[in-house]
C-alpha cells in the first residue's frame, strides 16, 4: 500500500465509499499513529476519480461487491451467505452480488433477469466493474455498512433499519462512541441522502481497521472468481 512520506504528508489517508445516484460519496480521514482526523465528505463523479485521487488513498472500503458469479445458475457467493448468517435479521440487507452476465449483457437481458432494486444500482456497479482488477485489490476492499456497524456495535447486529428514526439514532450513537469528530461527516451539507453519510462513516472505520491490519474477512479462507478477483467482505 502507498505510504505518503513527503515533507508535508507524514500520514496516510483512508476512505469509505458508497455509490449514489449523483456519484460516489467519499468519507476520508488522515491516519498517523493513534491520530484519526476525519475530513468533510466529498462527492466524486466517477469511481476512476476516486482511485485517481492524489495523494492516493492507502485503503478504500467500498459498498460494492467485488468478485462475481459467472451466471445466475451458479450458487450465491460464500461471502454473501456467510454475511447474512452473521447478521441475523439484519442479513436481509445483504443481497447476492450481481453476475458477470448482468454486468456485461445488454439492456434486454438485464430487463428480463435483474430485479428492480438491483436495476437502480446497476449503472454504478457496471462502472465499478469496468475499473476493478485483481491489481486494485491491494487498496480497494469490498465492505458493507451493516457489517461495519456490526463490528462497531461490539459484534452485535443493529436493531433498526436506517430508514427509521430509531435506526439513524442508533447508528449515530454507535459512531460517536468510536469516531471522534464523526459529526463532520454526518452533518455535512452534501446534496445526498443522509442515510449514505451514515454508511460512509461506518465504512471509513473499516478502512482504518484494514490499514491497521485489524479487519476481519468473510470468508476467512479466500475465494476467487473466474477472473481472479477475491470474493470477500471486510469489516
Amino acid at each position: 500500500m502507498t505510504i505518503h512520506r513527503g515533507p508535508d504528508l507524514p500520514y496516510l489517508t483512508v476512505a469509505g465509499v458508497t455509490p449514489s445516484s449523483r456519484g460516489w460519496i467519499v468519507a476520508s480521514a488522515k491516519l498517523h499513529a493513534a491520530t484519526f482526523a476525519v475530513e468533510p465528505p466529498r462527492l466524486f463523479e466517477t469511481f476512476l476519480d476516486v482511485v485517481s485521487e492524489r495523494p492516493a488513498f492507502a485503503s478504500i472500503v467500498v459498498n460494492v461487491p467485488i468478485g462475481y458469479r459467472d451466471s445466475t445458475e451458479d450458487a450465491p457467493r460464500t461471502c454473501d451467505r456467510a454475511a447474512r448468517a452473521l447478521l441475523g435479521r439484519r442479513g436481509i440487507t445483504i443481497a447476492n452480488a450481481p453476475t458477470r452476465e448482468s454486468l456485461c449483457e445488454g439492456p434486454n437481458w438485464v430487463t428480463t433477469h435483474v430485479d428492480a432494486a438491483s436495476m437502480m444500482k446497476l449503472p454504478r456497479y457496471r462502472e465499478f466493474f469496468a475499473e476493478m482488477s485483481p491489481f486494485r485489490q491491494r487498496v480497494v476492499y469490498s465492505g458493507h455498512p451493516e457489517l461495519s456497524f456490526y463490528q462497531l456495535n461490539g459484534d452485535l447486529p443493529l436493531r433498526w433499519s436506517k430508514l427509521r428514526e430509531e435506526g439513524r439514532q442508533e447508528r449515530r450513537e454507535v459512531l460517536e462512541k468510536r469516531i471522534q469528530g464523526v459529526a463532520t461527516i454526518l452533518e455535512a451539507e452534501l446534496d445526498v441522502p443522509g442515510k449514505h453519510l451514515y454508511d460512509v462513516a461506518a465504512l471509513l472505520w473499516t478502512a482504518r481497521r484494514v490499514q491497521g491490519r485489524a479487519a476481519k474477512r468473510i470468508p476467512s479462507d479466500a475465494e476467487w472468481d473466474s477472473e481472479g478477483l477475491r470474493m470477500e467482505y471486510v469489516f
